[in-house]
């Protein structure tokens, strides 16, 4: 899985994403954009994505599917997982910081690892936020928009989903014990949480070269404000049982995500076995 590749335009980017996992029998290659202004703007998702399933013996494409719902069901799946290692087991309110696509499914991962009693939502407009708390009402949380310092303050498990480039969460909000899933920092020169975070927590990535040339770390290790020697381990070693997890409930834990092209394939190969197994989808002869 060599890292992402990525091509930036005036509005936003795009990324390739190439893996091959040998017991899968396929290998795989994801373009996805990011383009933050696409839904105000073009009326467009921010995200969208492809997804080409390769046969390793012959090169010929196996399958082309839509990668959106695929990126945001596995960016979900990995923020369940990292906090069900890394966040206090007793773990009640969760924060959320961006109410799009991918706040819904870190929700619904974590709401599969958690009891959870409160969930506060903040986004840029008032209307983002009712909107998801109607598209979420079915899990059947209690979802209370609130403002960004008033979602953050006092939360278990702060999730962060945002594009910017500037920090929007504030170190002074973070209380210790607290567990952060940072995932919207996934290109160059993104970040969420003031630096300062960063330098109190154990910070987990779920790549190392990925993580520091375009996750939440990037910009302050460009910066120097902290080196490689501060980020603590993979989210898979810590998995893999060759690093413990949290070992106390006063640790501030993040989990930096930048999204796994090994996650993609695995996912797409269930989703293109499932649709072989049930005759969906429109079979194509390419070659």
């Amino acid at each position: 899985m060599p890292p992402k590749v990525y091509v930036n335009f005036p509005k936003g980017d795009f990324r390739v994403m190439p893996c091959y996992i040998p017991e899968f029998g396929f290998g795989s290659v994801k373009i996805v954009n990011s383009h933050p202004e696409n839904p105000e703007r073009y009326g467009l998702p921010t995200v969208m994505a492809t997804i080409v399933l390769i046969d390793p013996e012959t090169g010929k494409p196996a399958a082309i599917m839509d990668g959106a719902w695929i990126t945001g069901m596995r960016t979900g799946a990995a923020g369940g997982i990292a906090a069900k290692y890394l966040a206090r087991k007793d773990s009640k309110i969760i924060g959320m910081i961006g109410a799009g696509v991918q706040a819904r499914t870190q929700l619904l991962a974590l709401n599969e690892v958690f009891d959870i009693e409160e969930v506060r939502v903040y986004a840029k407009t008032l209307a983002e936020c009712e909107k998801f708390r109607e598209d979420m009402k079915y899990l059947g949380l209690n979802i209370l928009p609130e403002e960004i310092e008033d979602a953050v303050r006092g939360c278990d498990i702060l999730v962060t989903t945002t594009p910017v480039t500037q920090p929007i969460v504030k170190n002074e909000w973070i209380s210790e014990g607290m567990h952060i899933n940072a995932i919207g920092a996934d290109s160059s020169g993104k970040e969420e949480l003031e630096p300062e975070i960063l330098k109190r927590a154990k910070i987990v990535v779920d790549d190392w070269e990925q993580a520091c040339h375009s996750g939440e770390v990037n910009v302050p290790l460009s910066k120097g404000i902290i080196s490689k020697t501060d980020i603590y381990a993979e989210l898979g070693e810590i998995i893999a049982g060759k690093k413990p997890g949290r070992i106390s409930d006063e640790e501030i834990t993040i989990f930096d995500s930048t999204g796994l092209a090994i996650q993609d394939l695995a996912t797409a190969t269930l989703v293109y076995r499932k649709a072989k197994a049930s005759g969906l989808g429109l079979e194509v002869e390419l070659l």
